[in-house]
């Protein structure tokens, strides 16, 4: 457990806010006839909520967005401050969380910091002796100022969290508002308890000063709707080697290629284990064996222009190691030119069958990076690299596990994307990672 010293100033208020929130208007309502709610904003923080066929409207407050106020957290010491993209930062507890960590959620104007927590103690100031990170939260030491390396120092701030509130309709046909739990990235929704029915859920973003319609999700589906089997499968056209080395409890040895989204940030939760896990747990007379080429901010360029030696050179961690299947994530190839990445695709393609392996190219999740901010009617993805890998892996006889799609209705099923992204910008949580796992699994018979 994280203790803050008199942590909560005005923070302690928005938690308030959100228990009422919890147990806010109740409606009676027929929970057989209830169907997917209208939902319209009518205030600030007020949202009218109609069921179809009960013939009445309900108004739900919803409560603001929470910002946290910490005082006199003490840090053992600061990096020294350079300006460095990705340089090493000292974080404070409140936005330390490396996997459910929000962009933008310091208030960096909010930080003060001086030597001791003992009143009348002086402070060090911001722009001189110390920065701030607006975007991650890091802090970090000047050069010239007075703070001395490995020297504490105590820190305050406030810090702002978001929260994904659902509209429940109980067994007993009440309809209530049920705040969720608030955090800096990656929030879910509230629990339900048995009998329990979500109709809509509603975003409320840090900093929010107040609703609008984007922040309303209805539920429209449970779930993706999967497309209808077809005969012969993807896996039977595309990766007949692998299915087989499966269903015969064969040795398999899998290729995970990819940026940092293939990489380790999420440990046993990644992808590549994600998947094996599951094909383990389907084939358990298989012998899977996974092997992982993760460039964190790479793309597939640069693995294949890096020089001869370099720790992540495709020949070496690629082609060397003579694998059954490569299973490619490359979010980091969406910005670049679609025309020059299907030409080194087509390079790419040609060494994989040189070597006698097979290939599955997971299309990507959203980027804050490099998509519109949209999170609702997003179901066309705009990327011309999207555009691109739809049109070359059928063409090519190569199999597309289009997660692309499936993160494009997230929103109707009452999620936006953003919230399944542990950084709030283009690193997937454990469902996130899962959605990548299930557009692979789709693929077998």
């Amino acid at each position: 457990m994280i203790y803050f010293s008199n942590r909560f100033r005005s923070g302690w208020l928005g938690l308030v806010a959100i228990l009422l929130a919890a147990v806010a208007l109740i409606v009676p309502l027929d929970f057989a006839r209830a169907g997917t709610p209208g939902l319209q904003i009518t205030g600030d923080w007020e949202v009218e909520v109609a069921v179809p066929e009960q013939g009445r409207r309900v108004r739900l407050y919803v409560s603001p967005a929470v910002a946290v106020d910490v005082k006199d957290e003490r840090l053992p010491s600061l990096e020294e401050w350079t300006f460095d993209k990705g340089a090493r930062r000292t974080k404070p507890a409140g936005v330390a969380d490396p996997t459910n960590h929000g962009r933008f959620v310091l208030d960096r104007n909010s930080v003060t910091m001086r030597p001791t927590a003992e009143a009348g103690a002086p402070l060090y100031e911001l722009g001189k002796d110390f920065e701030a990170d607006r975007e991650w939260g890091g802090l970090g030491r000047l050069r010239g100022g007075r703070i001395a390396a490995g020297q504490p120092v105590f820190v305050s701030y406030r810090y702002h969290q978001r929260r994904l509130d659902s509209v429940v309709l109980t067994p007993a046909g009440d309809l209530v508002l049920r705040a969720g739990p608030p955090r800096t990235g990656s929030p879910r929704p509230p629990s339900l308890l048995p009998g329990e029915r979500r109709l809509a859920n509603i975003w409320v973003q840090e900093r929010l000063a107040k609703l609008g319609q984007e922040h309303l999700f209805p539920i429209l589906e449970e779930a993706f709707p999967e497309p209808a089997p077809q005969s012969p499968s993807p896996a039977e056209r595309f990766f007949p080697q692998t299915l087989r080395r499966l269903q015969e409890g064969r040795t398999l040895r899998v290729l995970a290629w990819g940026d940092s989204v293939t990489g380790g940030y999420l440990g046993k939760d990644q992808w590549p284990h994600q998947l094996v896990s599951r094909l383990q747990a389907r084939f358990p007379q298989a012998k899977i064996e996974l092997i992982t080429a993760a460039w964190g901010g790479g793309n597939t360029r640069n693995f294949l222009t890096a020089p001869s030696g370099h720790p992540l050179a495709y020949a070496d961690r690629v082609l060397a190691v003579k694998p059954d299947v490569v299973i490619s994530e490359f979010l980091n190839d969406s910005p670049l030119d679609a025309a020059e990445t299907e030409a080194r695709y087509r390079q790419v393609l040609a060494d994989f069958r040189r070597i006698g392996a097979e290939w599955i190219i997971i299309a990507p999740h959203p980027s804050t990076f490099t998509n519109p901010p949209a999170e609702r009617e997003v179901d066309e993805d705009p990327r011309a690299y999207v555009k691109m890998i739809r049109r070359f892996a059928p063409e090519n006889g190569v199999a597309l596990a289009d997660a692309t799609a499936r993160y494009g209705r997230l929103w109707r099923q009452g999620l936006p994307w953003t919230t399944l992204m542990g950084n709030s910008a283009n690193h997937p949580d454990e469902r996130g990672m899962a959605i990548f796992v299930d557009s692979v699994l789709a693929l077998l018979p």
